[in-house]
């Protein structure tokens, strides 16, 4: 059983365990597999407080999806999230990442 599917086999028994659904997403993150890695990162945001790095990663996924709009709303709540939770340097990283995608794909 790969990592995968073990992530899956405890989704089953338990589908409101957000540390599985973040594992899940970031599984599918490492293969690639932007749409379901944002899935599972859009319920586990839901379930809990997140500190910031789970927004980068869905920002990441809907960029890799040419879903910019998506990517910097995911910025924004995850720069907040970080100021939040006293990660100043997490928050400036997202910031100038938030302003390449504004220089780039904002109309």
């Amino acid at each position: 059983m790969d990592r995968l599917e073990y992530f899956l086999s405890l989704l089953e028994k338990n589908p409101n365990n957000p540390m599985v659904h973040y594992s899940l997403a970031l599984e599918y993150f490492n293969k690639k597999d932007y749409q379901n890695s944002a899935k599972h990162m859009e319920e586990y945001l839901q379930l809990k407080e997140d500190e910031g790095a789970g927004y980068k990663v869905l920002a990441k996924c809907y960029e890799e999806m040419g879903q910019y709009e998506k990517a910097m709303k995911a910025l924004e709540e995850g720069i907040e999230k970080a100021i939040k939770h006293n990660h100043p340097s997490m928050a400036e990283e997202m910031r100038s990442w938030l302003e390449d995608l504004k220089r780039l794909y904002s109309f």
